[in-house]
């Protein structure tokens, strides 16, 4: 008995002793880094008051520490920032779905402001400000250097007043500067059209208002051409939408899904982690669908385009999305500001993240740039020689009638040329949109004659 106390006694001794030697170091590793975090503090705080007193201008403190705390917010990645009270409150009112700007949307890259995607039917959409251009100047000041947000407050500015930014594009030999008026943006979140017997969801934005008009709009359509049954399937196009509130793409995922993971955001800590999943109710009844994106498709449109593709729901068309993969977070703050914090990565159902990657079409389909093509064309016109009139049998004359055709047979033949034509049309001034309908119309083919 004596022989076992002492030998429990001994491991107890020997435990003690090897937890002594393991978490000696650790707990002093701790205490270092400790002292080293106080220490920079008080760097900090040195630095802040030798330029307080010493700058050889007189600064607003205030202004100091937002220009600290904001370095080193954007420090961690392009998305995270601090939001000065004003900047706080337009960002609320930019989910609301009405701000004042150039409609634009920026993000940074090797210290030059590059642009997302320019918003429909604002001023940098009609000034012809494209996806991936990059911003060097702002009123022929250089942008270079300044972080984000203060590249940003130079593009801002009363509605109504002009500004001139300098352009660098890719393909083009010297950078050009674009003049734009800034005007009050307002966002309509869908716009819908309809293409022969497809219904084109036109999705801008996700803000507040985007599931609400889009299943309005939806319903207008679908009635426009006479009911679900005649509609031949939808159009989803994303394109140039630079993303916006996370909840607003799970519920525009789930208008056409019935089930299953819509998408799933991953923190740092795992018990962060969240899924949404959709719920039973596709407002087209499976109809076929093709969803439309590019470059300028970011954030909320790709966890769409995502979600619906791995799902097998769409057909994926045009071409790779930016690959914004992360959710912010916005925190308030005292004093009315705010925080924008990157805090998990989003991935689709089948677990892939497209951070940096993007979203792959399933059928890469490039839009022909017509401003480059537009001066050729110009030039085949002026020294093509005459055309002569594509003629058939129809135009000979004492040709043998058709009798095998009864009238109703014409009918829909000369319907169905009719649509082939405005295909054509419609090729010329949008030629992704046009083969997205194209498909469409190969994949209600196809769903009848199963």
């Amino acid at each position: 008995m004596r022989s076992f106390v002492m030998a429990a006694l001994g491991g107890t001794l020997a435990g003690a002793l090897l937890t002594t030697q393991i978490a000696g170091p650790l707990l002093a590793q701790e205490q270092q880094d400790s002292k080293s975090v106080y220490e920079q503090l008080d760097l900090f705080g040195d630095i802040f008051e030798r330029i307080r007193a010493q700058y050889v201008e007189e600064v607003d403190p205030n202004k100091l520490i937002e220009a600290a705390i904001n370095g080193m917010l954007t420090s961690l990645d392009p998305h995270s920032s601090y939001l000065s009270p004003d900047d706080a409150d337009d960002m609320r009112v930019q989910t609301r779905g009405e701000f004042g700007g150039l409609g634009i949307e920026v993000t940074q890259e090797n210290g030059f402001v590059k642009v997302v995607s320019p918003m429909d039917g604002t001023p940098a959409a009609e000034a012809g400000i494209q996806t991936g251009d990059f911003i060097t100047h702002v009123n022929g000041e250089s942008v270079l250097g300044l972080n984000l947000d203060e590249a940003v407050d130079l593009m801002r500015g009363p509605v109504g007043s002009e500004i001139v930014i300098t352009i660098v594009r890719e393909g083009k030999d010297e950078p050009f500067d674009v003049k734009l008026v800034r005007d009050t943006i307002k966002l309509t979140a869908v716009k819908t059209k309809v293409e022969g017997d497809a219904v084109v969801l036109r999705v801008t934005t996700f803000n507040d208002q985007t599931y609400p008009n889009l299943e309005s709009e939806l319903k207008d359509a679908i009635t426009e051409i006479g009911g679900i049954d005649k509609v031949s399937g939808v159009v989803l196009d994303l394109r140039n939408n630079p993303g916006g509130l996370l909840n607003q793409a799970i519920r525009v995922s789930d208008a056409f899904l019935n089930e299953g993971e819509i998408v799933s955001t991953r923190g740092r800590n795992p018990q962060d982690s969240e899924r949404y999943n959709a719920t039973e109710g596709d407002l087209i009844d499976g109809k076929p669908m093709v969803v439309l994106i590019n470059g300028g498709s970011a954030s909320a449109s790709e966890i769409v385009a995502g979600a619906l593709q791995d799902h097998h729901r769409a057909i994926v068309v045009g071409t790779k999305s930016f690959g914004k993969g992360s959710v912010q977070t916005v925190m308030p703050l005292r004093g009315d500001g705010a925080m924008r914090l990157t805090t998990a990565r989003y991935y689709t159902p089948s677990g892939r993240s497209i951070q940096a990657l993007g979203v792959a079409p399933d059928i890469i389909v490039e839009q022909p740039d017509q401003t480059a093509a537009a001066p050729d064309a110009e030039a085949d016109t002026e020294n093509a020689a005459p055309t002569t009139a594509v003629r058939s049998e129809d135009d000979l004359r004492g040709r043998l009638e058709n009798d095998a055709v009864s009238e109703d047979e014409l009918k829909q033949l000369q319907e169905e040329e009719a649509r082939a034509k405005e295909s054509a049309e419609l090729r010329k001034e949008d030629y992704q949109l046009a083969y997205a309908i194209d498909i469409l119309n190969g994949l209600s083919v196809l769903s009848h004659n199963q």
